[in-house]
């Protein structure tokens, strides 16, 4: 059997909802299966009334990254102001999202598609509802209550894995904005409007350090897991996994936290590997 054929077979074995609303997070890396054609049994899963959202995050639009310290990685002082200078800005219709995967540029790309406004951490979308649940993504809140999540959660979209672990599971940062109490803020930087010119904002500290181990502990009957070309598919409601999510970092994060205050003397934040 092809991969493309054991896609569709896998997919239609998972209970995706035929009009629903579904996020997806993909590698395709090692299948030889084009995105174009994960994108249509997707697209075909779901039924012409269904809506098939991804990640289109752009950290590069950014100069506290990963991927951003990547970009600049061995340039000197002069170099690196040159290239703040010239950094491109952030464009919804134009700017492409390399680190989130072939399938998510696929979706970004396709026409008709729908991406929302956030310089640093849009999604993308096909199907009916992309507008509805992408538009007024508030530049200031990466993925809280002013943005498509929030809308996700209140449409009870489910959530796909497709070879991926729980480590790149986007609905957590949701679940981070909710925790009590809630997470520490921080500066971000990013380019908007015209070339090199770099603005600031402030909005909660997100930290996906600890995704995957939320998700190990998250209960089982949530979780619907099959496999395809040789890795792990698993597909859950983002309601119930959000709520749980929140109940795990609001206990462990704080834990964390009053172990560092009495270690230090002072209060300290939870963050191990900053997004952004």
């Amino acid at each position: 059997m092809s991969e493309a054929r054991e896609l569709c077979t896998t997919l239609g074995e998972l209970g995706i909802r035929r009009g629903g609303v579904l996020m997806v997070h993909a590698s395709l890396r090692g299948t030889g299966t084009a995105p174009e054609r994960v994108r249509d049994a997707l697209l075909a899963a779901l039924g012409p009334d269904g809506t098939l959202v991804a990640p289109a995050f752009t950290p590069e639009n950014s100069d506290t990254s990963r991927a951003h310290q990547a970009l600049i990685e061995g340039l000197d002082e002069q170099e690196v102001r040159a290239f703040r200078e010239a950094m491109p800005p952030f464009e919804p219709h134009a700017t492409p999202c390399p680190t989130m995967g072939a399938l998510a540029e696929c979706v970004r790309t396709t026409p008709g598609a729908v991406r929302s406004a956030h310089p640093q951490t849009s999604l993308a979308g096909l199907g009916p509802r992309a507008a509805e649940l992408l538009d007024e993504h508030h530049p200031h809140c990466h993925l809280g209550e002013r943005s498509p999540l929030a809308r996700l959660y209140g449409a009870d979209a489910q959530v796909l894995l497709l070879r991926v672990g729980f480590e790149a599971c986007s609905a957590f940062h949701l679940a981070e904005y909710r925790t009590t109490p809630p997470p520490p803020r921080r500066t971000y930087r990013c380019v908007t409007g015209n070339r090199g010119n770099w603005i600031s904002y402030e909005d909660a500290a997100l930290d996906d350090g600890d995704f995957a181990d939320v998700g190990q502990r998250l209960p089982s009957d949530l979780l619907v897991r099959r496999e395809w070309s040789g890795r792990a598919v698993v597909l859950f409601r983002m309601r119930p996994a959000v709520d749980d999510a929140v109940s795990q970092l609001s206990r462990c994060r704080s834990s964390i936290g009053v172990k560092q205050a009495a270690r230090t003397g002072r209060s300290s934040g939870t963050l191990l590997t900053p997004v952004g």
